[in-house]
Order: C-alpha cells, then sequence, then structure tokens
C-alpha cells in the first residue's frame, strides 16, 4: 500500500440532497458535523430517500452558521430554513427506526419541498443525536448512536476501489454507463493511496486525529444507480456489484464507520491502518 491519505470529505445537510465538499469537518460521535440532521418524510412519516424520488439528487443544502440551511435546486426560489424550536417532536420512521425529530417550523419549507417532489412532504430536524437514534446494535458497542444517515455515522469509500469497479464496468454489458464518479455511493470519507479493496480488511483507523471503528461492509441499493447531476438512473454499479462483490446477500462498496472519539479531519490528512 502507498501513502494513504483524506482526499475528499462530503456531507448531506438534508438527507438524500446533493453532497457538499469540505475542506475540514469535526468529527462527532455520531458523525460529521451538519452531516444528515435533516431530512424529508412523507404523510405517513417515513423517511423519503433518492430510492423513490431520484430528483432529490437535483437540490441542495447550504449549512448555515448554527444549524439551518439554505435550499436550492433547479427553477426553484432558494429558502433559508432556520433550526426548529424544542416545542415538540413528531415521530418519523427511518426504515426499521422509529425517532423522535423536530419539524421545520415554517410551512414554507413543507412546501418548498413538496414543490420540488410534486407531493406532500415536510422536512424534519434531527434536535438531539446524542439520544434519538442508536446505531445497529448487531454492530455497536454501547451507547453509540447515528444522526438520519442510512445507518452508521460515517461511510468511507476508496478511489482504488472505485478505479477497480470501474474496470470491472468497461469489461461488461453496461461499459457505456462508466466510468462513474465517486458521488454515486454518497460517502463522507474518500481515501487514496491504498490498494484496491484494501479496506475490506480494516477493523480499525485514524483519520488525523480522529479513530474510528471499521463496523461493517456498506451494502448498496438503487441511489447507486442514480446519476447525482440529472437523477436519471441505469445498471450500473449494482450490475457489476451483484458479479463481483456480493458479501451475505449483500451487494457491498464502502465501509461503514463509528468514530471512537472527536475531533477535525482536514483533507490531506494521513490515514493509518490498524489491521
Amino acid at each position: 500500500m502507498g501513502y494513504a491519505r483524506l482526499q475528499s470529505i462530503h456531507v448531506h445537510p438534508v438527507k438524500a440532497f446533493r453532497s457538499l465538499s469540505l475542506q475540514e469537518a469535526v468529527v462527532e460521535p455520531w458523525g460529521p458535523a451538519g452531516d444528515r440532521r435533516w431530512m424529508l418524510v412523507d404523510h405517513g412519516g417515513k423517511v423519503v430517500t433518492q430510492r423513490r424520488q431520484p430528483r432529490l439528487a437535483l437540490a441542495a443544502a447550504e449549512l448555515l452558521p448554527g444549524g439551518g440551511v439554505r435550499l436550492s435546486a433547479p427553477g426553484m426560489a432558494p429558502l433559508t430554513v432556520p433550526v426548529p424550536r424544542a416545542v415538540g417532536t413528531v415521530g418519523v420512521q427511518i426504515f426499521r427506526d422509529k425517532v423522535e425529530a423536530l419539524p421545520a417550523e415554517d410551512a414554507a419549507a413543507h412546501a418548498w419541498c413538496s414543490t420540488l417532489l410534486g407531493t406532500d412532504v415536510r422536512l424534519v430536524h434531527l434536535d438531539d443525536p446524542a439520544t434519538r437514534r442508536p446505531v445497529d446494535p448487531a454492530y455497536a458497542l454501547p451507547g453509540e448512536t447515528v444522526s438520519f444517515a442510512d445507518g452508521f455515522p460515517l461511510l468511507l469509500t476508496t478511489t482504488a476501489s472505485l478505479d477497480a469497479l470501474n474496470s470491472l464496468i468497461a469489461r461488461g454489458e453496461h461499459a457505456h454507463e462508466g466510468p462513474l464518479p465517486m458521488d454515486r455511493f454518497r460517502p463522507n470519507l474518500v481515501v487514496s493511496g491504498t490498494e484496491p479493496w484494501a479496506e475490506d480488511r480494516w477493523s480499525r483507523i485514524a483519520v488525523g486525529e480522529v479513530v474510528l471503528r471499521v463496523a461493517k461492509p456498506c451494502g448498496r441499493c438503487v441511489v447507486t444507480t442514480t446519476d447525482q447531476g440529472t437523477a436519471d438512473r441505469g445498471a450500473e454499479p449494482l450490475h457489476s456489484l451483484g458479479r463481483h462483490r456480493r458479501v451475505d446477500g449483500k451487494l457491498v462498496f464502502g465501509q461503514n464507520l463509528v468514530p471512537l472519539g472527536p475531533g477535525t479531519v482536514r483533507v490531506g490528512d494521513p490515514v493509518r491502518i490498524a489491521q
């Protein structure tokens, strides 16, 4: 393995919106500061993601001081949404987890998101990530919690593994869809300078001053087939992952991480591997 370093950092202020690239990020116990603290839910309180609504890839959210967001999307006027006051939570469901969250106070926020998707949705905020949602107990240590991320505080991918995957795609029947960019996989941390698939063997890493536990490989879904610039869908990478990267019935790419302590990570930080 060469010199492993942190190549890029990404957060998603609103779950399922496009990613925001940062030069540095504070890592909190439940994930990078500002990552997936907001999300959309339908009229029944269930999370809305690109799985059902690929158009969410076209929407962006800028992080504002204090935790608010500025929403934008093609053809729509931007909207600033402050963090709601703690005047009463509502129950929402994110996959199998039931979580208490605060709805945005201004009805304009719900209307903006509903107009974006052409269906009734609400925008909610995770007010207390320290207590609201535990990490999957099958993979968690006591007390570990997570934001509105799919299941774990951070997701890591490597450039070498993406290159290897793109080589597989180039030899397959959907070669015209490749090469795929890293944003298809919506990671928080992208590492360069490793061998392909080296992350499969990691159990603990240090990125700069932050030590992280590698919890499990990341199982992939239809979101990875969604072009994050156009919201169009194809067959890859799921077709090639299904042929070459199937683990315990899941199509895997990247690793889910849990921080073992807080700290700041910066682009260019060395990545040290403890096998």
